[in-house]
């Protein structure tokens, strides 16, 4: 019986601390109440006025410092005064200059109002030999009998070939040319690519000229010849090259334009 009343105390303990601590303070404030002695709560308010003149210290702290800035602050407020000032100075001069520059133009349009306008130029000449392509023509008069037109008609019309004949003579007479690139593509891949090159090449003719070439892969091993040409455009053209090609038919099995440019 002894044991478990030991047991229940020592798990009910806080409840007695408890209850003992309010009896405790019971017995003080009757106490005090007899001698009348005020309560103890002098430690708080000590501890209480003591945070509050803390807090007073720090904002007068604080007032200080706002109202006396550090020499670096003074010396960096300065610094930036000065710079303002130059950048200012700067741009009074540039501003100067530029009203300088404004008045000048503005005078000089003024005297270019109020001058004379100025005289044409004169037309160059036209070149002698142009004239003479103009002053040719080709029909008669018509108060000259037809035999006689026809006649001069045909005099006339032989000096202007010849004129004609002469210039293109001098200057030369501009040739066309084209720039073809060609995809000769062969049976399988069995085919022997050097060979159809070769072959490809013997073909021959005026206003062609073969030039480089290459090996571009199709797919499955199979490989085309790609064929760069250059040609006169009156004497050769893509039809031409095509049908010259396949005829190689035991290599060739088709031929395609890639690529055709003006030189």
């Amino acid at each position: 019986m002894t044991l478990n009343f030991v047991e229940t105390a020592w798990l009910n303990a806080a409840h007695y601390n408890n209850a003992m601590d309010v009896y405790q303070t019971h017995l003080a404030t009757k106490a005090s109440k007899a001698t009348g002695d005020a309560p103890k709560a002098a430690p708080v308010q000590a501890k209480s006025s003591n945070l509050v003149n803390k807090i007073q210290e720090t904002r007068n702290n604080i007032k200080e410092a706002l109202n006396k800035p550090s020499a670096a602050s003074d010396s960096n407020l300065e610094a930036r005064i000065e710079s303002v000032e130059a950048e200012n100075k700067a741009l009074k001069t540039e501003l100067a200059a530029l009203t300088q520059r404004f008045s000048a133009l503005e005078s000089r349009l003024n005297n270019l109002g109020s001058g004379a306008a100025p005289a044409p130029k004169a037309a160059a000449p036209a070149p002698a030999e142009e004239d003479d392509d103009d002053d040719v023509d080709l029909f008669g008069s018509d108060d000259e009998d037809d035999a006689e037109a026809e006649r001069i008609k045909a005099e006339r019309v032989a000096a202007y070939n010849e004129r004609k004949a002469a210039k293109e003579a001098k200057k030369g007479v501009l040739i066309a040319k084209s720039n073809i690139i060609l995809d000769v593509k062969p049976w399988d891949d069995e085919t022997d690519m050097a060979v159809l090159e070769a072959e490809v090449r013997k073909i021959e003719t005026d206003g062609l000229l073969w030039g480089a070439a290459k090996l571009v892969a199709v797919g499955y091993g199979i490989k085309k010849l790609q064929i760069c040409c250059v040609v006169e455009d009156d004497k050769v053209g893509t039809d031409f090259l095509e049908e010259e090609i396949c005829a190689l038919e035991d290599y060739v099995q088709s031929v395609d334009v890639a690529a055709f440019n003006k030189i």
